[in-house]
């Protein structure tokens, strides 16, 4: 059994409070400073905090976050930047489903906490590309592990933004091992893919779970890094495209851009399905999915 890892916990929950909190000035700030185009007599758009709660099966508190979201700003249509750390008991199936992953022990005593941080990003420009990012912990009387990533979601793709985005991943994951980031991205590319659309949702980015090396420090690094390098992966694309002239067909291929990115969130996303049955508030859970989308 491993031990309460309680430092460890706070460490982490702590890590993901702060990177939501840098996250959301640098974002506050490119509302800001955007004056052009047909958003810019907009209110510069400011996050709203919402604080979430959890409660187990028999009604006790069981922990919960701050859902921080900006709608209808001048950059951001819809971003939302929640952290949470819970803790309780697994419910049958959450039990089932992480017996499957290999979490040894969930028949004899299926407490857990986790902690993360969750990032949906939805542009007003089409140029400007979507993205998610999110990395969390995850412990259990058994075993412990870290998980997330970031990925790109461009209605409208630019071959240069893909490779900037893909090249801070790198220089990031580099210092950890050289096979690190090719391995994270094919990850990435399987674990975000739309199977009933036959394609990815994005351009890709990272994804790892259930990574625990055994070395808590070593992984705990891993996973700073992969938020460390949110911000210079995205925040240039954004500056870069936030003045880009729209028109209304490429408004239309945003819409049904975002269709696929709701269909992969509400089918397959693993958050998503853990996160509702693990009775987290509904609204943080669903925060990722667009305000507007289109089916054809």
């Amino acid at each position: 059994m491993t031990e309460t890892m309680d430092s460890e916990k706070a460490r982490a929950s702590a890590w993901f409070e702060g990177l939501r909190d840098t996250i959301v000035a640098a974002f506050e700030g490119l509302e800001a400073t955007q004056s052009t185009g047909p958003t810019a007599g907009l209110p510069a758009g400011r996050f709203e905090r919402t604080v979430t709660r959890r409660s187990s099966d028999d009604g006790s508190e069981a922990g919960g976050g701050v859902m921080s979201v900006m709608r209808g700003g001048r950059v951001f249509e819809k971003v939302g930047v929640n952290t949470s750390t819970v803790h309780g008991v697994l419910g049958e199936a959450a039990q089932r489903a992480m017996a499957a992953r290999g979490v040894p022990g969930m028949d004899s005593d299926p407490r857990f906490w986790a902690s993360g941080i969750s990032l949906v990003a939805h542009m007003q420009n089409p140029h400007a590309p979507a993205v998610h990012m999110n990395t969390r912990m995850f412990w259990t009387p058994h075993a412990w592990w870290f998980g997330g990533g970031s990925d790109l979601n461009p209605c409208i793709e630019y071959a240069e933004d893909t490779a900037h985005f893909h090249d801070q991943q790198r220089a990031h994951l580099d210092p950890h091992g050289a096979d690190l980031y090719p391995r994270l991205k094919a990850w990435a590319d399987e674990y975000f893919y739309i199977p009933h659309r036959n394609r990815a949702r994005g351009v890709g980015g990272i994804f790892m779970d259930d990574h625990c090396t055994g070395n808590w420090e070593a992984d705990f690094s891993l996973t700073q890094d992969i938020g460390r390098a949110f911000l210079p992966a995205y925040q240039p694309l954004v500056e870069r495209r936030r003045d880009t002239a729209w028109t209304e067909a490429d408004k239309d291929t945003q819409l049904i851009h975002r269709g696929l990115y709701a269909e992969y969130n509400l089918v397959y996303d693993r958050g998503t399905k853990f996160g509702l049955t693990t009775g987290h508030d509904a609204n943080a859970v669903l925060m990722s999915l667009p305000p507007l989308a289109k089916w054809v």
